[in-house]
């Protein structure tokens, strides 16, 4: 299954399907191609002839009623098959696609970043269809909660080898958190490492969650040898967000604040009061609502109606969606990029550079990289170091995880849980949500929802369920 769920936007819906058994579809466009011919030959029809015992011994005549079938089982309706694939939503696309790489019924369904673009809901899909499929996957993901759903191994290709593990990616890594703490504790017996680690693994499989693919991780996980442990070689940036003051009690105070875009409505009647210390997850299924509401708080746009107050003692830093204005000056190196954000003359010293972009993963010559030919992961980087340098109370993030590789999301997550300051993001990664937020604020085009609860009570909760259905409608 393709990373890009974009890639067949000018194929009808069924066609798409039947792509994904490569051979067929060849000799059935072959097929096709000669009989549109005006000029038909003798030829033409000997090959037309070859073809068609190919394709009957690849049970071709039978292969757009189960390329339909298989579609409607995804829930894809009949009125849509015949429809562009850009004519679909993103939900309805990965279905599509999933169905693509499921026919021919493979032995191994090989999945590139399936979650990409998709919301909650389609994602909670997809893993219960990968939990009951019955065959071999193999998934490449950077979202964490999706690969502890689905995953009963997981291979770490790191440094131009490839290690293999038992259990899914939160076993994997604080196992290798624990090793490698252990391998700091030279005066530690081997024993008592032993014991520590043997009691881990005791406590983990007892937390497994009951499905098909969780009793046998457990399985595997029970049966592992402690030998099999390893510290992990990978490298985690050093994100620590501190602030120079604490805020008092008025943090931020919005009423009746609304926005349209070319017509649509993004969001209305917004009343918020944020209280010192939340950690908000801000959602929505319009995605420009979201970012919208960042850009009005953040005194970067203007509100079609309402107001909103920051607290007096509040300081406010902000990541953007779109960081291009921030890199226009393509000639800086990284460290005079950063010094442009130095709050002391100590910060703006060449060795203070330095060594913070060196936590940063920007070691040795890398510090003098030219910021326009950074990877849109090493911006999102620098720009994090940016907000610490900042120093704030308030953090803003609009989609933080986005361009991220997993060591610098699972850095920038245990960040924001340790935080003593207000937090206000968006994310579509399940688990940084459900680990940092402890409110949980969606705009809708009918106002606002807003709850105390974390982001799996919030989404499982049918009285909200029925109330999105509603504000949404």
């Amino acid at each position: 299954m393709e990373q890009n769920h974009n890639a067949y936007d000018e194929s009808p819906v069924l066609e798409t399907v039947l792509k994904g058994n490569t051979s067929l579809f060849k000799v059935k466009a072959e097929m096709d191609a000669l009989y549109a011919k005006e000029d038909f030959s003798d030829t033409d029809g000997d090959r037309v002839g070859e073809l068609q015992i190919q394709f009957e011994e690849m049970n071709g005549w039978n292969a757009d009623s189960e390329a339909a079938a298989m579609l409607s089982n995804l829930e894809i309706p009949e009125a849509l098959h015949y429809d562009l694939m850009s004519d679909l939503d993103g939900k309805q696309k990965v279905r599509v696609l999933l169905a693509q790489a499921l026919f021919g019924n493979p032995d191994v369904l090989i999945m590139d970043e399936p979650t990409n673009d998709l919301d909650f809901e389609t994602i909670a899909w997809l893993e219960n269809f990968i939990a009951n499929f019955d065959n071999c996957v193999i998934v490449v993901s950077h979202d964490r909660h999706f690969l502890d759903a689905v995953c009963t191994h997981i291979s770490d290709i790191d440094y131009g080898k490839i290690n293999h593990y038992s259990g899914n990616y939160t076993f994997w890594y604080e196992s290798s958190q624990l090793a490698t703490r252990q391998r700091a504790q030279q005066n530690k017996k081997a024993e008592d490492k032993k014991k520590e680690l043997e009691e881990f693994i005791r406590r983990f499989s007892a937390n497994v969650a009951k499905s098909k693919q969780a009793t046998s991780r457990k399985k595997m996980i029970e049966k592992l040898n402690v030998d099999e442990i390893k510290p992990s070689s990978r490298r985690y940036p050093a994100i620590i967000f501190k602030s120079d003051r604490e805020a008092g009690d008025q943090i931020l105070n919005i009423e009746g604040l609304s926005k349209d875009f070319e017509g649509e409505q993004l969001f209305s009647k917004v009343d918020i009061n944020l209280n010192k210390g939340d950690k908000v997850a801000i959602i929505s299924k319009n995605s420009r609502a979201v970012s919208a509401f960042y850009q009005i708080i953040t005194a970067h746009q203007e509100a079609d109606a309402g107001k909103y107050s920051w607290g007096v003692t509040t300081t406010q830093s902000y990541l953007p969606l779109d960081n291009s204005s921030f890199f226009q000056d393509g000639e800086l190196n990284l460290v005079d990029w950063l010094r442009q954000y130095a709050q002391t003359e100590e910060e703006r010293e060449e060795v203070f550079l330095r060594g913070f972009l060196g936590k940063m993963i920007f070691s040795g010559e890398e510090a003098l990289k030219k910021s326009n030919v950074l990877s849109g992961g090493e911006k999102v980087r620098c720009m994090l170091s940016r907000m610490m340098m900042k120093r704030a109370n308030i953090l803003v993030l609009d989609e933080p995880t986005n361009h991220l590789d997993l060591e610098s999301i699972q850095a920038l997550n245990n960040s924001l849980i340790n935080f003593k300051g207000t937090v206000l993001f968006s994310t579509h990664d399940h688990e940084f949500a459900q680990t940092v937020a402890n409110r949980v604020i969606e705009l809708t085009p009918k106002g606002v929802i807003d709850r105390h609860t974390s982001f799996d009570e919030y989404l499982s909760d049918p009285k909200i369920k029925e109330l999105r259905d509603k504000m949404y409608a």
